[in-house]
């Protein structure tokens, strides 16, 4: 995008909204951030950018930033994001993710917005025996999760067959890392993210890592995932917002290549030099054995490729976030 646009980012203040903030803003796009700053951070927003504090479940406020207008599109994190947490309280992952979706589509509709990036999720897909995960994998979320996401993949669906609403679904696999250049990283709390946990094990920063699972169908017994770079991701996402000048698209996003969890364990350990404690846990309920992304038409129609392919380096960027910031975006004593 070589114009100076107008965007509004849903959820911004998190780990993998905040990452795309900082690069439409470094392509000199004009962004607004709406963050209810539950799990997000006002200090990962950057300067320059504005921020207004609120929640998608209040329609007024929605529909009186998108009367702010016009906008040149609406990128959309703000969702709840834990698996295992979903298979405990299935409804309420309905209502926040695809409930508080449909509120904001209808309202991007109403106010004429054009573009619509939807972060959504490779837990679409379940168990799958595929060795890539493609776009025409069958869709079998295997998590109310992963089910709240695909409602609003359908309604995107609806609403450009309709009212002409031009939407990109990215079906992201594991983001991790942090900002090369340590602006901004990943401060869940608590932390869910496998890498962050790993090194904050090594660091002797929290007690041995639980390592869920060792009998799964993989070579290991550990689960695969597709590990993609959080700046990768963010350049993927202005990749998308170019592709639907004319019509949507669905895309998966990752590098097509898997690692385990134990291989997680032994890249640590290589990065920062030190022996990462662990013991075996229960399988979580909802977990694939196996996740990775054929991405192929992504790279084929926009051209993106990710510039982080080696695990070890996304690890790296991850390792210098951490101990550059060792209470994340908080001070000592901070929840």
């Amino acid at each position: 995008m070589n114009d100076r646009s107008r965007f509004l980012v849903t959820g911004g203040a998190g780990y993998v909204g905040s990452h795309v903030v900082a690069a439409l803003r470094d392509a000199g796009h004009e962004v607004v951030v709406f963050d209810n700053l539950r799990t997000g951070h006002r200090e990962s927003v950057p300067d320059g950018v504005a921020f207004v504090e609120g929640d998608l479940a209040d329609r007024a406020m929605v529909d009186s930033i998108l009367a702010r207008g016009p906008w040149d599109g609406v990128l959309h994190f703000a969702a709840l994001s834990l698996v295992g947490e979903s298979m405990q309280h299935p409804l309420r992952y309905m209502e926040a993710n695809a409930g508080l979706g449909f509120i904001l589509i209808d309202a991007c509709v109403r106010h004429g917005v054009k573009r619509f990036v939807f972060s959504s999720t490779a837990a679409l897909f379940g168990q799958t025996e595929d060795a890539l995960i493609t776009e025409e994998t069958p869709i079998i979320p295997g998590s109310p999760y992963g089910e709240s996401k695909h409602m609003v993949e359908r309604a995107l669906l609806w609403a450009d067959r309709i009212h002409g609403l031009r939407s990109a679904c990215l079906r992201y696999f594991n983001a991790a890392g942090a900002d090369p250049d340590g602006r901004i990283g990943e401060d869940h709390r608590p932390e869910t993210h496998l890498i962050p946990l790993v090194i904050d094990a090594a660091l002797g920063r929290r007690d041995a890592l639980h390592l869920f699972g060792d009998d799964y169908p993989t070579p290991d017994g550990t689960c695969i995932r597709d590990y993609i770079h959080v700046t990768d991701l963010a350049d993927a996402h202005l990749a998308a917002l170019e592709a639907i000048h004319e019509r949507s698209v669905v895309y998966n996003v990752g590098t097509g290549v898997g690692h385990s969890n134990m291989e997680v364990i032994r890249s640590v350990e290589r990065v920062t030099g030190r022996v990462v404690p662990w013991h075996l846990a229960p399988r979580r309920p909802g977990d694939p054995a196996r996740l990775v992304a054929g991405a192929d038409r992504l790279r084929r129609e926009t051209g993106w490729t990710p510039r982080f392919t080696a695990l070890d380096e996304i690890v790296e960027t991850a390792y210098r976030w951490r101990l550059a910031h060792p209470h994340g975006y908080g001070a000592a004593g901070d929840a």
